[in-house]
């Protein structure tokens, strides 16, 4: 988002010979990015991380650093230590199959959503098809927030609706200026009337936001475009016993995950569990 031996709090045995020990649970996060983690302990993956320490038995740390190009260079992989110990152990959450890390089983299935405020003339709207199929003097009202990049953003491109949009950036150049701000902000003030942002992000603002009702519809996959994905944890390639540790927690506390989750508003959908070894 160093341990001592797990031993009884995990199902299967494990090894002293074969495990390094650790003295904490020290998780990769970015301080300012809820809802997934911040500095406060207040995202969802500060509450699934404190639950694994309490599983473990182990105090928890963290080294934060914002989630962008280089966050993994900095955190998971840095070992720039006196001692050349690594800074952090776990990466709380990646898409599944990250390229630069060894993810673990998926513990959230998640997608785009399409989101408004509800009462501003957008209430039509149920489905990312009805939005293909508004008719041109409806268009004309549309004030779309749309991202520099991301599978919505070639969406909005495909269905030829562009040039009703406003542009923002992912990644801005303050690190606390994060995607939940365009809900939390603009999307409220008016504005814009519609953007697209992850799930989980708009779920939370939506639970958050008090004064308006926020309406957040997933979107579905469409030939080409994929706007659902598996959320997994990460450790370093080649650490297959914490690894399979990581995965044995996630498996036996997958109600409890999910109970995080829905505390947070997060739109879930059904996991897929494929079989994968620990070494993969």
């Amino acid at each position: 988002m160093a341990l001592v031996l797990f031993g009884a709090a995990l199902s299967a045995p494990v090894s002293a010979d074969s495990v390094t020990v650790r003295t904490a649970l020290r998780v990769c996060a970015d301080p300012s990015n809820l809802p997934m983690s911040n500095k406060q302990g207040l995202g969802y993956e500060n509450k699934i991380a404190e639950l694994f320490a309490r599983k473990l038995g182990l105090p928890l740390e963290y080294e934060w650093f914002p989630q962008r190009i280089g966050f993994i260079r900095n955190t998971l992989r840095n070992n720039d230590t006196p001692d050349g110990s690594y800074k952090c152990d776990l990466v709380m959450g990646t898409i599944e199959n990250f390229d630069i890390a060894a993810t673990t089983r998926p513990y959230m299935h998640s997608s785009w959503a399409m989101v408004y405020v509800k009462g501003r003339g957008l209430d039509f709207i149920e489905s990312q098809d009805d939005l293909k199929e508004v008719k041109a003097e409806q268009k004309e009202k549309l004030r779309i927030g749309i991202w520099d990049r991301g599978p919505t953003t070639d969406w909005i491109f495909q269905v030829d609706l562009m040039e009703y949009g406003t542009p923002y950036q992912t990644m801005a150049g303050d690190a606390r200026e994060t995607p939940g701000k365009i809900i939390e902000r603009d999307l409220v003030q008016d504005k814009i009337n519609l953007t697209f942002i992850w799930g989980p992000i708009a779920g939370y603002y939506a639970k958050e936001i008090q004064d308006h009702e926020i309406r957040v519809i997933p979107m579905k996959n469409e030939p080409g475009l994929r706007f659902n994905y598996q959320i997994s944890m990460a450790v370093r390639f080649g650490e297959d016993e914490w690894k399979a540790q990581i995965n044995r927690l996630i498996a036996e506390n997958q109600a409890e995950i999910d109970q995080i989750l829905a505390e947070y508003g997060v739109p879930m959908r059904e996991l897929i569990i494929r079989e994968i070894a620990d070494d993969d």
